[in-house]
């Protein structure tokens, strides 16, 4: 047994169109997580044509095909830019070093998977050299906002006893705010290396990439005790992909499209609520 979650922006999940695919695929009845927003219904066989249904509409929702057990998971693992937070930090830091087009034209082949991301972020930061260290706070203050649907993915994801981590190839000196402000149990990410009060330029070793979000996956998992298919994993660029492939739900959120190519779950109308409805939470569930 297959369940065809849909999933829209409030109020644009048509109801007619929830019945005709249902009645399309010889589903069960629907239930609706959220109405106007989210809707699922059951199907003995998943359907061949899941790409074709997905791009007929693409345009007003995110059709995706789910298990119809193990759907609540016990762990979030979980990106932080462009994923928990709607920016990417080390594109906020090069506008105030004065090479933000530099590295945004970086950071967006290198989430692509069109350039090596060890590399990229060498390189990345490289150009940040000299940049006070107190401007990290006034980025933080000023120009970064959590990711829509973040607390109440957090709280109602713990509030079911689930552990929550962020991974992330970005700096401590975010994560660690971004943690304490939602709620996440650990985190792992890079750390910017600062002299005299200045960045140096540098980010210490071992840098934190694809292989190591893999590796928070395993060592987290085996640390408390239950398996990959027990996770529940979100990001949006392609050194998520290890561990979007591994968990038992992968999530690619308003991801590239190289990424979203090889993610079974894809969301790009909802918000990280929707990370919550894929698992059968109702809106009324909420924490």
């Amino acid at each position: 047994m297959h369940i065809v979650s849909l999933i829209a922006r409030p109020e644009a999940l048509d109801a007619a169109l929830v019945s005709a695919l249902r009645n399309a695929l010889g589903g069960g009845d629907i239930t609706w997580l959220s109405n106007g927003e989210a809707a699922e219904f059951p199907v003995e066989i998943a359907p061949a044509d899941l790409d074709a249904l997905r791009a007929s509409i693409a345009d007003q929702a995110d059709l995706n095909l789910l298990p119809a057990t193990g759907r609540r998971k016990k762990m979030l693992l979980a990106d932080m830019d462009s994923t928990m937070i709607q920016q990417e930090c080390i594109d906020e830091l090069a506008d105030e070093a004065g090479v933000g087009a530099r590295v945004k034209d970086i950071t967006a082949r290198a989430m692509n998977g069109e350039l090596d991301f060890e590399g990229a972020l060498i390189e990345r930061v490289g150009l940040l050299r000299d940049l006070p260290e107190s401007v990290i706070d006034r980025v933080l203050a000023t120009r970064i906002t959590l990711m829509p649907g973040a607390p109440l993915l957090l709280s109602t994801m713990k509030a079911s006893g689930a552990y929550a981590a962020l991974v992330s190839g970005g700096f401590t000196a975010f994560t660690k705010k971004i943690a304490d402000l939602v709620g996440f149990d650990e985190t792992r990410a890079n750390t910017l290396i600062a002299s005299g009060g200045r960045l140096t330029g540098e980010v210490a070793r071992p840098i934190l990439g694809r292989e190591a979000k893999v590796q928070a996956l395993e060592e987290i998992t085996a640390q408390l005790g239950i398996f990959e298919a027990d996770v529940i994993a979100v990001g949006d660029g392609a050194n998520d992909l290890g561990i979007l492939t591994r968990a038992g739900m992968g999530v690619a959120l308003h991801a590239k499209p190289s990424v979203q190519a090889q993610c079974g779950l894809r969301v790009n109308h909802g918000d990280l609520t929707a990370l919550l409805y894929l698992q059968g939470y109702s809106k009324a569930e909420f924490a």
